[in-house]
Formats: C-alpha cells, structure tokens, sequence
C-alpha cells in the first residue's frame, strides 16, 4: 500500500449489529468524496481491500463492510473452488432490506467523517456486490453507482421477492454497468434487459460490454482477469466518481 494511503478496520452500525468494515483513505489533509465497495461472495478478501486502497489513493475516502458478518464474521476467502462453494452459501443467506442496511451504515460512517465531502457517495461492487451496489443505487444519498457484472439481477433478489431489476425506478443518480460478453453467468439478453430498464425510468447510465471477457475480469487475482477490460473500466469508474462526487 502506498504511503499516501493510510487503512484500518472500523466498525459501522447496521440496524442495532456492529459490522467490521475496512476504510482507506488519502493520507493528506482536505475533503474527499466518499465510496461504498462492496465485497464478491469471496469476502472483503486482498482483492477488495486492494480495490479500496485504489479508490483512496484516487483522491477518495473509501469503505468496504462486511456484508456476510451476520453469518460469517470477517469472512474472506480465496479464488478457489472450495472458497466459491462457502461463498455462495452465505450469498444465499443474504437479504436485500439487511444488505441495504449495511450500505446504509457504510454511507452514514462516511458522511460522519470530517474529511468526506458533500451530501451523497458513489458505490462500487462486484459479482455478488455488482447486485448489492444496484440494489444500493436505489438509497437516496448514492449519486453514483458501478455495478460490476452482478448475476441475477433480471430474475432474483437477495432472500427473495420481486427481482432487483424491478427496483429500478428507484435509483436517483447515475450508474455504470460492466458486462463481459463471455460470461457465462449473466446472458446477452439480460444485459439488453437492465439497459431498456434504465433508460425506461430515464435513469442516467452507461452500459460497458467487453466482447472478450468473462465473469470476474476486473480481478487480478482469478483465472477470468482480462487486463484490457479492467483497465477501460477502471478508468470509466474514475470518470464516473469525478464528475458524480
């Protein structure tokens, strides 16, 4: 980590639970804007603490909660099958009102902070999180959102109930979408779906199709990382979170 990053794990209040978070933020003194990440079904592992130190060392204040606390506490895992497995067991005991909760707390944390600017913060999740950061993109302090490739948002929701792509209409600033057009997970045509949703509800957004990558590509750390498109989207989020924040 960089020197002009300075991290520590914190703890943030969702409902009446204390959950851990990790928080990095720029070294320097001044007024940044704040960032919610938000974990795979792999944890707040190396990954995603390398993502949040990337966005602090960006110029921004960046937290990532633990959103399987209630289940797992501190839980991380590496990419590999078995910590997929556990992965996706403690997604499946996951539900939308609680993981909105946990943002909530996250973005409450931020606005709380002497060193975070302005009334709203940008949302950045992957896989399990590219879910949860659309379903966050519906909470009224979330300016700006990129949902990095999140399975079954056209058909489920997290602990059940109407799919989050029915949400929609909810969302009040701008979100980025990135798709790897090989990924085995997420169809072309539900990609198609959420993009006529967004512009349905004139919800300002850009959707990202990457025709050689495949689910997972923004990550270093699997098999599926596809340097080209990771680096196109990280520069598309940067853009995003400066005009946005």
């Amino acid at each position: 980590m960089s020197s002009l990053v300075r991290s520590a794990t914190v703890s943030i209040t969702s409902g009446d639970l204390s959950i851990p978070a990790y928080l990095a933020e720029p070294s320097r003194e001044g007024h940044f804007g704040g960032v919610v990440v938000i974990q795979e079904v792999f944890g707040v592992n190396s990954h995603i603490r390398d993502v949040t130190e990337r966005i602090a060392g960006a110029g921004y204040v960046a937290i990532a909660p633990h959103i399987y606390h209630r289940q797992a506490p501190h839980f991380e895992v590496g990419y590999t099958d078995g910590g997929l497995e556990l992965g996706r067991q403690y997604k499946m005991g996951t539900r939308a009102e609680e993981l909105l909760s946990d943002v909530q707390g996250a973005i409450d944390f931020l606005l709380a902070k002497d060193n975070v600017r302005g009334e709203g913060v940008g949302c950045i999740g992957f896989c399990f999180g590219g879910h949860v950061a659309y379903l966050a993109a519906t909470l009224p302090q979330v300016k700006a959102t990129a949902s990095f490739y999140g399975a079954g948002l056209v058909n489920s929701t997290p602990g059940g109930g109407e799919p989050t792509l029915s949400r929609t209409g909810d969302i009040g600033g701008t979100l980025y979408g990135f798709f790897g057009d090989k990924d085995p997970l997420i169809s072309l045509e539900e990609v198609d779906q959420i993009e006529a949703k967004l512009a349905e509800h004139h919800v300002p957004h850009h959707i990202f199709r990457y025709p050689d990558a495949d689910h997972g590509f923004f990550c270093d750390q699997r098999y599926s990382y596809n340097a080209p498109a990771a680096k196109d989207a990280w520069e598309r989020v940067l853009d995003l979170f400066s005009k946005t924040l």
